[in-house]
């Protein structure tokens, strides 16, 4: 770093024809790049479906785990290869081939056979494409970076890289419209079965564009004259993370800076998601629509606050956002409950369950992949509760003794999965019902299924059901279907056996007598409040995102620049920021409450703002070329 000057030497102006190729090639990649990643997510039912379904459950789980995983994980062993390259190579070839990389990899996901026809091969192949697509990640975005800072006039450096930050939001809502478009035109079991494909088919088009567009570029001036003047790093790695005076560059880099913001974007954006879609019981399709408004109208703020960075700083607009954010946060996500779900949120004001449960049976539930089981009484408990987004408290209880809880009046005793055995599933279901009726009874917004039964098994049905208080004489007397044997089997009413000798059957159709759920009353979904707090919540992640491309880049040597930088990047946003939404929920399941997960942003956001705070540098007017 002795080398950064600080300067206001270097070229100034309006922006040229060329650059501004320079950002609109640079940024439309990225933004497929993003599009092509954010599809895994999005998709993941229906891949587990078609890659992972045929297999023996610990074998499917292991392969969701990794598939989940590795994308994340990979990113800054990628940063390290890219950036390496890029730094020997030149950043137009590097970025060239991390986009080539990321988007075969992921057209080859929508012509991939799944596991019915070439077996295990297919999650195989899967697991590596998702990890070269987070190769390919972890080398874009600081080739992207580094080439348009690199061009960019001095003193506006701040506005010509925020047109990058836009790229994550803008990949995230176009793949989100893809997917709703894909799903109107087909329908639901259309996209199910094949639809799931198209987006990432359609990626191959948007591939060839941005290569095309990339292949007309020149490789930056920064790094032309380095190399015209022999001032290249033969061993970027070594001198970026070797020596100290460069590393401890990018240890403030991570810890000044990028992981504060990798928890606010998460927190902004995917948890935000999450939230309303696992928490409060807004259905998908609402939920994705109302982030997708929230982020057409929020991302403007990327640019206009990297272009106020070039005014007053990219330190004070970055810290401001981190401050906002842990102050906000627990109001407005509390909010967004009394508007997404006003009946839960009532509830939760005045019930509150209590479990019961031996010293030693709770665990911390961190489950990133939602495959992890947890079979201890205390464990199912909590595990259920909070997936119904109910609060609860945990005591101490007497050792030996299964979990027990209590809701209003009823008290209901949990179940040990692996003593249990065999009867482990009957147990489940038992407790389920047993706490949803005393949840539903206490006034949380459960909603009962229907439930067809077959005349054979009318009367066990009502006897198994005696809250229902159904009468055998008035069912039957009343509306029913009467279906051939052979559908009694095909639609599970019915085992092979007991259909034997039956020609047709009277079916009858109970309501509110099947499977509970928790749901949000569309009627009572108060859009308007939701869209103004996703938009806040985006605004908080334009504030600290914004700014950030052009920070990384003023903070490190040419000659290292694009190793340098997205290290610290990929650590921060794709292992900080990655784990964030399954971390904030192991940590609610903990605690019993659906906000306790919030510490989680809060807390690093915090850390981030004291070290930045006292130790990152302004970095806005060095001259990036003088190096």
């Amino acid at each position: 770093m002795a080398n950064v000057a600080t300067t206001a030497g270097v070229k100034s102006g309006s922006m040229t024809r060329e650059e501004k190729k320079v950002i609109f090639a640079s940024s439309l990649g990225t933004v497929f790049e993003w599009y092509d990643f954010y599809l895994y997510g999005s998709l993941a039912t229906f891949i587990g479906a078609a890659f992972f379904s045929q297999y023996p459950e610990t074998t499917r789980n292991i392969f969701a785990l990794l598939a989940f995983a590795a994308g994340f994980l990979v990113r800054p062993f990628g940063a390290l290869v890219f950036g390496r390259l890029g730094d020997l190579v030149g950043r137009k070839y590097t970025f060239l081939v991390t986009i080539l990389i990321m988007g075969l990899s992921t057209f080859l996901v929508g012509v991939l056979p799944g596991a019915a026809s070439i077996g295990i091969a297919a999650p195989i192949i899967l697991l590596l494409l998702r990890m070269l697509q987070g190769l390919a990640l972890g080398g874009e975005y600081g080739g992207a970076a580094t080439y348009v800072a690199e061009h960019a006039p001095h003193g506006r450096r701040g506005y010509f890289t925020s047109w990058i930050q836009t790229t994550a939001t803008l990949g995230l809502f176009l793949s989100l419209l893809v997917i709703l478009g894909v799903q109107m035109l087909l329908g639901r079991d259309t996209f199910a079965a094949w639809g799931w494909r198209i987006p990432f088919l359609v990626s191959v088009a948007l591939l060839g564009v941005s290569v095309w567009i990339r292949l007309k570029m020149n490789e930056s001036p920064a790094f032309q004259k380095m190399k015209e003047e022999g001032k290249g790093s033969k061993a970027p790695l070594t001198e970026a993370f070797g020596h100290w005076r460069n590393a401890k560059v990018a240890l403030l880099a991570l810890f000044g800076a990028v992981v504060g913001q990798a928890v606010v974007w998460y927190s902004g954006q995917f948890y935000a998601l999450f939230f309303l879609q696992n928490i409060l019981k807004v259905d998908a399709q609402s939920a994705n629509i109302m982030v997708a408004v929230s982020l057409l109208i929020g991302t403007g703020f990327f640019v206009f606050f990297g272009w106020l960075s070039d005014r007053i700083g990219r330190k004070p607009i970055i810290m401001a956002g981190l401050l906002l954010a842990m102050l906000t946060y627990f109001p407005l996500f509390k909010a967004m409950t009394w508007a997404g779900n006003p009946a839960l949120a009532q509830a939760q004001d005045t019930v509150r369950a209590t479990v019961t449960a031996a010293p030693g049976d709770c665990k911390f539930q961190f489950n990133p992949t939602g495959t992890a089981k947890f079979t201890t009484s205390c464990d199912i408990a909590t595990s259920y509760l909070t997936r119904n987004s109910v609060p609860y408290d945990v005591v101490a209880g007497p050792a030996g003794q299964p979990a027990t809880v209590k809701i209003g009046d009823a008290t209901i005793a949990s179940y040990d999965a692996i003593a249990a055995g065999a009867d482990a599933k009957a147990k489940d279901a038992g407790f389920q019902k047993q706490v949803n009726i005393a949840l539903q009874s206490s006034g949380y917004p459960l909603a009962r299924a229907a439930t067809k039964v077959p005349d054979a098994k009318l009367d066990a049905f009502i006897a198994a059901n005696p809250e229902l208080k159904l009468d055998a004489a008035a069912l039957r007397a009343g509306n029913k279907t009467v279906v051939p044997g052979a559908d009694l089997v095909s639609q599970k009413l019915l085992t092979a056996q007991e259909a034997t000798g039956v020609t047709e059957m009277a079916v009858y159709t109970v309501a509110n007598s099947g499977a509970f759920s928790m749901v949000a009353d569309p009627a009572r979904v108060n859009w308007v409040t939701i869209i103004a707090i996703l938009t806040v919540l985006v605004i908080y992640v334009t504030m600290v995102y914004g700014p950030i491309a052009a920070l990384l880049v003023e903070l490190f040597p040419t000659r290292i620049r694009y190793t340098g930088m997205s290290l610290p990047y990929h650590i921060g946003n794709g292992w900080f920021g990655g784990l964030l939404p399954a971390t904030a929920f192991a940590m609610s399941a903990a605690k019993g409450d659906i906000y306790y997960g919030l510490w989680y942003p809060i807390v690093f956001a915090g850390l981030t703002l004291v070290i930045g705070l006292l130790f990152l540098p302004e970095t806005k007017d060095r001259d990036i070329h003088a190096e």
